[in-house]
């Protein structure tokens, strides 16, 4: 009699049955899982999200939306009709600054304000703000009824002086730079290594340099190589002009150049560049007229902040000129200008790679006379 029932349809013992191997899953059996639960158009479907992903990432790259450490959430968490709701409901303040603090280790201190053209007030702090919130000589939020303090507010800087910082990398990397090989070693030394392994200096005891000055004939590189810095490192880079600090009424440069030191040690680590110093750092004489007085006091203030009574801190200065006979003794010397790196006109070899580095000839061998003759080698 033929049988009609299956295997799997006949009742047996369990020990009568075979012990089978269990068989690990392959690729192919794996890849075909992932399908099940997987739609018809699934992968359409992935292909449209990645290409949101890239277009929201292009669209913050062209607005300039990004990480920074300034507290703020991302702009998809605002709220902004509750800021609005919460600013109509709040007084405006006045801006005061708090001069001396009485009874500063006590439960009940006190704090002596300014007002501007106004008078001076003793007063509490609000229930919003921590004692040790407040410093003397710092700037405070007070309100137009009691002159109690509700939030500590940053220094004032010139927006000149903030215009300064660099907020987009340049595009020159050190590969760009040519002939320079022997340069952009030591400045790395300078500025990357203090700030990628401070280690190393902390083990042999002694201090990284914090200063290095560029100087060489024009063109030869010296503001490329800190542009290219400025792409390498993730520390805040700020670019200053000589001219730019020199000004016509008494003062306002060096404090210029206060407030410049003043905003970079508010920073993690921050590189200073300053262009064409010659403007400002000439050697000091009288010629009588006092026409380069004001010129001589922003040097002064330049040289008091790279190395003077308050620390600088964890921040590099870079210096570039192409004179650096007319540069003073005092803002040369070690502590202040730690490494002098020289860039020198290229040789032959060198200015060769210079035509050729995009592939437009095929054999620079033909243009070797050409190039030997021209004034720049």
């Amino acid at each position: 009699m033929p049988d009609y029932l299956g295997a799997d349809q006949r009742k047996t013992k369990e020990d009568e049955k075979d012990d089978k191997p269990i068989r690990a899953l392959d690729e192919g059996d794996i890849a075909l899982l992932k399908t099940y639960g997987q739609s018809t158009y699934s992968r359409q479907i992935k292909q449209v999200e990645d290409d949101i992903q890239q277009l929201l990432k292009k669209i913050n790259e062209l607005t300039g939306i990004k990480e920074s450490d300034t507290g703020l959430a991302p702009p998809a968490l605002w709220d902004l009709a509750a800021d609005k709701q919460t600013l109509q409901s709040e007084q405006p303040l006045q801006v005061a600054r708090c001069t001396k603090i009485i009874n500063a280790d006590s439960e009940d201190p006190k704090y002596i304000i300014n007002v501007k053209q106004f008078a001076k007030f003793v007063v509490d702090l609000s229930d919003q703000v921590a004692p040790t919130d407040i410093e003397e000589g710092m700037r405070v939020g007070v309100d137009r009824n009691k002159y109690q303090i509700h939030i500590p507010l940053p220094p004032k800087i010139d927006p000149t002086v903030t215009m300064m910082q660099v907020e987009e990398k340049p595009d020159v990397t050190y590969s760009d730079v040519g002939g320079c090989k022997e340069q952009i070693e030591k400045l790395r030394e300078v500025v990357e290594t203090p700030l990628l392994h401070p280690e190393r200096f902390v083990n042999l005891g002694i201090e990284p340099p914090k200063g290095v000055l560029l100087f060489g004939p024009p063109g030869t590189g010296k503001t490329l190589c800190a542009r290219a810095v400025a792409n390498r490192t993730d520390a805040c880079f700020i670019r200053v002009i000589g001219s730019e600090l020199v000004q016509k009424y008494v003062g306002e440069g060096a404090r210029m150049v206060r407030e410049l030191f003043e905003m970079a040690r508010t920073k993690k680590a921050c590189l200073i560049f300053f262009d064409e110093i010659d403007a400002i750092g000439g050697a000091r004489f009288d010629d009588g007229a006092g026409g380069d007085n004001e010129v001589q006091r922003t040097m002064l203030e330049l040289i008091n902040q790279l190395d003077g009574f308050d620390p600088r801190g964890n921040i590099k200065v870079l210096m570039a000129t192409n004179r650096p006979d007319t540069l003073d003794p005092a803002l040369m010397r070690p502590g202040r200008l730690d490494r002098k790196i020289e860039f020198s006109l290229p040789d032959l070899e060198v200015g060769t790679s210079f035509h050729c580095r995009k592939g437009i000839f095929s054999s620079c061998d033909v243009f070797h006379f050409n190039i030997c003759h021209l004034p720049y080698f």
